[in-house]
């Protein structure tokens, strides 16, 4: 038989319920106080661990004062057990969001470190997530008494009209796990599709790759389509390319001439034009007898695909006015047409003289 609640009781209840919330207090403080000294340090997985500890740590002291104080109140069997157990179920809660968060956070960290960019591949860590979460919910089930045996047959039982239900969809996250997992494209890298496409991808989630185009504009592609089409990567095996520049001058030029002035105007552009590589060496070689000139590529080395236009723009104004500084004629195409009595064309100009001279009196 339970005895009464008394005033002692629900005073020391309320100690107990009051000393918990002044130790979440108190744990909040020092979880912000430690979090400001984790930012000044290079590794970031510290920064993880706090935010995620910001969460569970101050409901951790409030579910221990107050079961604290269902300790202390004469509560009878039922609703004991019913405080606990709720308690419980809280606790698990706010532990399956703090190693949610944990571990996504520690899995994307790994991600932005391996692919050297700002941007992560969010497949990673929407699986992640899902998986902790999925466990914390099975832990929930089996703490409130709920037998979660028939659950696990009945998804393994419905796996197989789930997935065929859902072939698209499974297509692409299976996909996406195998680009990132075979490396073909990362974060960051900037790719072009035989369909067109180009860009810098920014994101890989579980269902499509998002690109940026140069214009700022986002192209989706779903992940089933990037892994079965022809593509090219500009950033690897290395980011820093060729950019080949075509010129032309005129038979009358001094080649060796051409060639020294325009090696010249290479090393300017090189060493002063932000994302060219200095340590590159230029190269120039004539290639072509043109119908009106000669024709050469200019190699230059750029940084990455990006900086290909900036470097072309400034190699062309430079080498245009050096070219006529030097005197060296870059020719237009032109083209002679010589017209014979009797021939097509002097038989068709001819054509409108007549007629003209036929509506004559």
């Amino acid at each position: 038989m339970k005895r009464s609640v008394t005033l002692d009781d629900l005073m020391i209840a309320g100690i107990a319920v009051a000393a918990g919330l002044l130790a979440a207090f108190l744990l909040r403080m020092l979880l912000r106080w430690l979090g400001k000294h984790a930012e000044r340090t290079r590794w970031s997985g510290d920064d993880i661990m706090v935010d995620a500890l910001r969460a569970f740590v101050p409901w951790s002291a409030v579910a221990g004062g107050v079961a604290a104080a269902a300790a202390v109140l004469p509560l009878t069997a039922p609703v004991g057990k019913t405080v606990n157990r709720s308690l419980t179920v809280l606790l698990i809660l706010v532990a399956t969001i703090t190693a949610a968060r944990l571990i996504t956070g520690l899995v994307q960290s790994v991600t932005q470190s391996r692919s050297g960019v700002a941007g992560s591949a969010t497949i990673f860590v929407n699986i992640t997530r899902v998986v902790v979460m999925a466990i914390g919910f099975l832990i929930v089930l089996q703490t409130l008494g709920i037998s979660i045996a028939p659950l696990l047959t009945a998804l393994g039982v419905g796996g197989l009209a789930v997935a065929l239900a859902l072939q698209d969809t499974l297509a692409n996250l299976f996909a996406g796990v195998h680009i990132l997992a075979s490396k073909t494209i990362q974060p960051g890298d900037y790719i072009r599709l035989s369909t067109g496409e180009e860009g810098y991808v920014v994101d890989i989630n579980w269902r499509n790759t998002t690109v940026r185009q140069l214009s700022n504009n986002l192209v989706i592609i779903p992940n089933a389509q990037l892994s079965g089409t022809n593509m090219t990567n500009f950033t690897r095996p290395e980011q820093k390319m060729t950019l080949l520049v075509q010129v032309g001058v005129g038979y009358d030029s001094d080649l060796d001439h051409v060639e020294r002035v325009t090696n010249e105007v290479v090393a300017q552009v090189m060493t002063g034009i932000d994302g060219a590589v200095p340590e590159h060496e230029p190269a120039v070689r004539f290639h072509t007898f043109g119908d009106s000139r000669i024709g050469l590529t200019v190699i230059l080395g750029v940084g990455e695909f990006s900086d290909q236009y900036r470097i072309k723009h400034e190699f062309i104004k430079r080498l245009h006015k050096r070219y006529r500084d030097e005197g060296i004629r870059i020719p237009s195409p032109a083209r002679t047409v010589a017209l014979q009595p009797g021939g097509a064309g002097f038989a068709e100009a001819a054509i409108p003289h007549q007629r003209e001279a036929a509506k004559r009196p």
